[in-house]
């Protein structure tokens, strides 16, 4: 964030950060604030939910969208802290396509190198800080309302004979990653691509496995829901899998 830092303190909206190559990451300051997460019980979908409960954010930052291929590929060329990183792991090519096939362990490789090589600690979000970022102050199942289109998300479109989420109308399965400025929809704290393309790996822990949130590319629109939580082993690699980074405003 570099020079534009200031700024940042002055107006805390946005900031870019320089990786070099001529790629920027860019980072939106999600306000400090209150939030009911999890499900709620009006939702009609209300299974692998816990009971909602009231959570307190601190201010931080966060991705506009999840990491790409040119930003992981530019990270992945410098100085290693704890492991090597494949420069182009991703199933789906594409320099603005999400990054995927990442490990939460090389996710966290990747803040591990942002933080040592700006001095700012950049990590992964935890499930508070993405859930409330994603609902950026709504109370409904996805941040866009009541349901989703894929006008406005990337996720499986095709009924299938499956019934799914509320008033759902079948529309576009495109079988793969989108760029993540595919669509010009972003939610009130200004963030792309939170409901489907792909999951996101957060800090948080689940005996041995870790959390994703956010659904994917291939996933119904129930399971993209704002609330809605996986999880998987932090070794495992998956197409579906991607991250977006954070970073703290309070050391």
């Amino acid at each position: 964030m570099g020079h534009v830092n200031q700024t940042i303190e002055k107006h805390y909206i946005e900031a870019i950060e320089g990786l070099g190559r001529n790629v920027p990451l860019q980072m939106q300051l999600i306000p400090a604030g209150k939030f009911e997460m999890g499900f709620s019980k009006d939702e009609r979908e209300y299974d692998f939910g816990k009971s909602q409960r009231v959570v307190t954010v601190r201010s931080f930052f966060m991705g506009r969208y999840p990491v790409t291929q040119a930003q992981w590929q530019a990270v992945a060329a410098w100085q290693p802290v704890n492991r090597e990183l494949e420069p182009t792991p991703s199933y789906f090519k594409g320099n603005n396509l999400p990054v995927e096939q990442v490990s939460w362990y090389e996710a966290v490789e990747f803040c591990d190198r942002l933080s040592t090589h700006t001095d700012r600690l950049y990590r992964l979000p935890n499930e508070a800080e993405w859930e409330y970022a994603c609902r950026a102050g709504t109370t409904t199942p996805f941040h866009f309302g009541q349901t989703l289109t894929t006008e406005v998300a990337n996720f499986k479109g095709a009924h299938n004979g499956i019934p799914d989420y509320q008033d759902w109308t079948e529309g576009d399965y495109r079988q793969t990653t989108t760029p993540v400025d595919y669509f010009d929809k972003a939610n009130a704290f200004g963030l792309f691509d939170m409901h489907g393309n792909v999951w996101e790996w957060c800090q948080d822990k689940e005996i041995s496995k870790r959390v994703l949130r956010g659904g994917s590319w291939c996933a119904y629109p129930k399971i993209c829901r704002s609330a809605y939580r996986l999880s998987c082993l932090p070794e495992e690699r998956d197409f579906r899998n991607g991250f977006r980074v954070s970073c703290s405003i309070h050391r």
